[in-house]
């Protein structure tokens, strides 16, 4: 039963869920395409130097012009991550508070099972929406070989992992504050400002001394703020991700037991 849920909302959603990949596909050959006009630009480097926050807050930090640079600063260190964050916390809202909202949610926790398996099936729905999004952009990042991006396939795909775990946190967050509130605009709301809030931190803790210490408390820091696309994304990024992702889980299935179905 927990896999019928998981493909009902699959079903529902392979729309948005095509778009989304065939959209950030096309971006991504386009940036890929791209690199060999830009590789040898030294103006293009000139962005980054006497660490200008501006430019840090574009994910804009070290050299641009080389594979990890390019790739870095044009998807993995904001484009990426904001469309997998649109994905995630939009479905994570809905999927609970959403439901519960427009009256369907009534209709599904009368089924013969628990809602910790109901809340199994939106999980699973999430991941498998969130992966198709981050296996699209690896592939595309992989057939960059073809314009000179070369980088190492096993940081891509660590560096790849991290955004996905990135996405599946703020997307349990959005479900257990949906949960919790019964409001998908709150789970929204919420969610998106510590997402933001998270994002700054990361982006500006290389080029604002006062914000350096605070690096560590933001989720985007060991995704996608330490030179994971260049170095490959350790194991404290992915101890710190997936412990995340488990409190959220288990703060979202309390909420959704508590919670008062209409």
């Amino acid at each position: 039963m927990t896999a019928e849920i998981a493909r009902y909302d699959l079903h529902n959603r392979r729309r948005s869920t095509l778009w989304y990949a065939v959209g950030i596909a096309l971006y991504m050959l386009v940036i890929v395409a791209l690199y060999p006009s830009f590789k040898n630009s030294s103006e293009l480097n000139k962005l980054t130097e006497g660490n200008s926050p501006l430019a840090a807050l574009f994910g804009a930090t070290g050299t641009l012009t080389s594979p990890a640079g390019w790739v870095n600063v044009n998807a993995y260190a904001n484009f990426l991550p904001l469309i997998m964050l649109l994905m995630t916390i939009g479905y994570g809202a809905g999927a609970i508070a959403g439901q519960n909202e427009d009256g369907t949610l009534g209709l599904l926790v009368v089924l013969p099972l628990g809602r910790q398996r109901i809340l199994a099936g939106k999980t699973a729905t999430m991941i498998v929406q969130a992966l198709i999004l981050v296996v699209t952009v690896a592939a595309c990042v992989y057939l960059g070989r073809a314009f000179q991006v070369t980088l190492d396939p096993l940081h891509v795909a660590t560096a790849t992992l991290a955004v996905l775990l990135l996405g599946v946190d703020f997307g349990l967050i959005a479900l257990a504050l949906g949960a919790a509130s019964g409001s998908r605009g709150t789970a929204i709301g919420i969610s998106s400002a510590l997402a933001a809030l998270c994002y700054l931190i990361s982006s500006l803790a290389p080029v604002v001394e006062w914000i350096h210490p605070l690096r560590y408390a933001s989720l985007f820091y060991w995704a996608v703020g330490n030179q994971q696309l260049s170095d490959g994304a350790g194991p404290g990024s992915f101890v710190v991700l997936v412990a995340v992702a488990i409190a959220a889980a288990i703060g979202a299935n309390i909420a959704f037991r508590r919670l008062d179905v209409r």
